[in-house]
């Protein structure tokens, strides 16, 4: 089925003719350090396929990285830098292994800004080209989104707050204390996602990342808490973990916080129903006079209906709510 036609609401035109669904390999010139892009299109290569075939040539200084060539490093043995040698072999070997080795190791094209940008730079969207990534980076989603959201009618507004201050609400006394020295210490005083490092003291530069986001009702605890810089905790988000981290960083992760490596590596989002979802909803419902009542009870019903946490409700308020 053809993609249905959409209409530009936000006067941010996308750029004809990029092939926004192909991937591109970004790598540095061997010999002067120049970062090149290769499309390589709709099929993946494998790093065995790129040492075998790839003749990579630098658009800079026009040195062509292929197994074939000789490598450029004045500080080696001549022997060494041999094509036909065992080091120069091996390190072509891991050249290309670094550049196609995951899906994360490729690049892509922004159909708005038209630049070429690694696979990270864009968030995710299931069944769209090889990579599964958005058409568009983040960069120009967020200026897409800075059009479209004051456009979001009251209703949608409406509904994603009540949502965030209900979870907020199954998550009190849930939430552990996180001592930030500890934390510090633990992830090397570094964002776990850039390595940068950091300044304890410049609380506007770091945040505690829920792994595991609170959005799927998961609090914070020491197995559910990461270090990240201010601008790597913005691109996470609510993002469940396997979207956002690789997965070497999610095993580090578990192993560093003792957190649960199956939940931290699922494919989609897991609610998280070991909660007691009954003083959620006693709070939710402990409204002042003049409040609206049944508009909260519908509230929290279609929240419960949600997350599919009817089944945890007492049987108390399940009767109280009109689910029996």
């Amino acid at each position: 089925m053809a993609r249905r036609k959409t209409v530009n609401q936000t006067g941010i035109s996308r750029v004809e003719g990029i092939p926004y669904h192909d991937a591109w390999i970004g790598y540095r010139c061997v010999n002067c350090n120049q970062l090149n892009n290769v499309r390589v299109g709709q099929t993946l290569l494998t790093p065995a396929e790129a040492f075998d075939t790839a003749v990579w040539e630098c658009t800079s200084c026009g040195f062509i990285h292929s197994k074939e060539s000789d490598l450029p490093f004045e500080n080696w043995q001549d022997d060494y830098n041999s094509s036909e040698s065992i080091t120069a072999e091996r390190f072509w070997q891991g050249f290309f292994r670094t550049a196609t080795e995951h899906p994360e190791s490729y690049w892509k094209q922004c159909n708005v800004c038209s630049r070429i940008l690694p696979f990270q730079a864009f968030s995710k969207h299931a069944k769209w080209g090889p990579l599964e990534r958005q058409m568009e980076c983040r960069g120009c989603k967020g200026a897409i989104n800075a059009v479209l959201n004051p456009k979001r009618t009251k209703q949608q507004l409406h509904e994603s707050s009540v949502r965030r201050r209900i979870a907020d609400l199954f998550l009190d006394g849930e939430n552990e204390f996180i001592d930030i020295e500890e934390l510090f210490k633990r992830f090397d005083g570094k964002c776990f996602k850039t390595k940068k490092k950091l300044d304890i003291k410049d609380r506007g530069s770091w945040h505690i990342d829920h792994i595991l986001p609170s959005k799927w009702l998961y609090p914070l605890k020491v197995e559910n808490a990461a270090l990240l810089s201010t601008e790597a905790n913005s691109a996470k988000k609510a993002k469940w973990p396997s979207k956002f981290y690789t997965n070497n960083e999610l095993i580090e992760l578990a192993r560093i916080t003792g957190g649960n490596l199956k939940l931290f590596t699922a494919e989609n989002p897991i609610i998280n129903r070991d909660i007691d979802v009954n003083k959620g909803v006693e709070r939710y419902l402990q409204v002042r006079e003049n409040s609206d009542l049944p508009k909260r009870i519908k509230e929290i019903k279609k929240i419960l209906q949600f997350y599919k946490l009817v089944d945890n409700l007492s049987e108390e308020n399940k009767k109280l709510l009109g689910f029996i």
